[in-house]
């Protein structure tokens, strides 16, 4: 039987929320809406009465297609509740500060995707999962990805039909490099020499820079470089890169106004470089990062680059042995780009040795404002936020923050 229901607000997956409370996705606060309450989901979902804020979507594929979420929405009604989001998570730590507008990256300019491939009787289906659904959706004319990553949607359907189970999906990573496709498949048939002899084949076939086959490199034509700064880094395979270039570079500009002109910088939860290598042209970095396949990285891409300053690797779990004051007082800022998990552990440790400058980029607001809480308690100012959307149309929030401390140990 059909229920109406109107929409409060938006949970932070950005599913529509009514009183009880019932979920209704892709709807929008003051909406009057009905459909099958199944539990607490609405399901076969009718706009009674639309959001002054409704848009069309602009993609074709958005109703099956579950890689959007917000697309409903207008973009000034995404921005705002972006920004909301990050605000409400500070207020909930009883703290606040200055949001700069949010930063979102344009459409069509994501440069990694993680293509779905399945095997049919007729060949493959390859494209993104439907919203909570097994189901695969084909995206020929995504507006989330660049060009280039929808035209090599045929190499992830060839690498299927080469090693992908009838049973399985395949999960065909495609991020583009400077040499050109970098490719890592999960979920394959396990490799043996045929097998092998095959992929090899595609990768020159399909002039693929990498491939790699559950974290094993089958073939390698050209270093799939990535540029950070004036360094060039080959990361290892399925190693983490920000979603895109424009995102990655208005993170990169807020981390060099919070640095400014510090002359030893601590680089935590480093990656490959995306902060080190360009902070490397006017300080000395010591970077850190609890893989050592990507620290290794980042120390080739630095050795090989002229006119940086000295530049220090460790591969350390900053979880479980966070750097500790002593090791910190050397450094007069510190970068922090920990995983959603936050950085709880290290922040204790930056508490005790109250550093002049933090940065923190951050992917998940509620462990940002947990961590900033601690920070803050410790005599650290919250200078401002800068909310960076590179994943648009998505409940995703990302975020650079300043931090300086108010007041120095003797």
């Amino acid at each position: 039987m059909s229920q109406s229901f109107t929409i409060a607000r938006l949970g932070h997956q950005g599913d529509g929320i009514a009183d009880g409370p019932v979920y209704a996705p892709r709807t929008l606060p003051a909406e009057v809406v009905s459909g099958t309450l199944d539990g607490s989901q609405l399901t076969d979902i009718r706009i009674e009465m639309p959001s002054d804020q409704r848009v069309k979507p602009p993609c074709r594929h958005y109703k099956s297609c579950g890689g959007c979420q917000l697309q409903h929405a207008s973009d000034d009604f995404v921005a705002d509740w972006k920004v909301g989001i990050v605000r409400n998570a500070l207020a909930a730590q009883g703290l606040e500060a200055p949001m700069r507008p949010i930063h979102t990256s344009p459409e069509r300019s994501r440069r990694r995707a993680t293509i779905a491939v399945r095997r049919t009787k007729k060949g493959t289906l390859a494209g993104f999962h439907g919203r909570a659904s097994d189901v695969i959706t084909e995206i020929p004319d995504c507006h989330l990805l660049d060009p280039a990553l929808i035209a090599a949607i045929p190499v992830a359907e060839a690498l299927a039909l080469l090693g992908g189970s009838r049973k399985g999906v395949l999960a065909v990573t495609l991020t583009l490099s400077e040499a050109g496709l970098d490719v890592s498949v999960k979920g394959g048939k396990p490799l043996d020499g045929p097998l092998e002899l095959a992929l090899a084949r595609a990768t020159e076939k399909h002039r693929l820079a990498r491939l790699a086959w559950e974290d094993e490199v089958i073939a390698m034509r050209e270093p799939p470089v990535q540029r950070f700064g004036a360094a060039e880094v080959v990361p290892p395979p399925g190693a983490f890169l920000q979603a895109t270039k424009d995102g990655e570079q208005a993170l990169l500009r807020a981390v060099q106004e919070v640095v400014g002109g510090a002359r030893r910088v601590a680089d935590l939860f480093a990656g490959c470089g995306t902060f080190s290598l360009p902070l490397a042209q006017g300080a000395e970095v010591h970077a850190v990062e609890g893989e050592a396949a990507m620290t290794e990285a980042l120390d080739r891409g630095w050795r090989k680059t002229r006119g940086l300053k000295q530049l220090t690797i460790e591969a350390r779990d900053l979880f479980r042995r966070p750097l500790m004051p002593d090791e910190l007082a050397k450094f007069d800022a510190v970068v922090l780009d920990p995983p959603r998990a936050g950085a709880e552990a290290q922040v204790a440790e930056l508490a005790q040795a109250q550093r002049p400058t933090v940065a923190y980029v951050s992917c998940n607001p509620v462990t940002f404002a947990r961590d900033a809480k601690a920070l803050t308690e410790a005599g650290y100012q919250l200078n401002w936020v800068q909310v960076v959307d590179q994943f648009r149309w998505s409940a995703h929030v990302e975020l650079a923050a300043s931090f300086t401390m108010n007041h120095t140990k003797p």
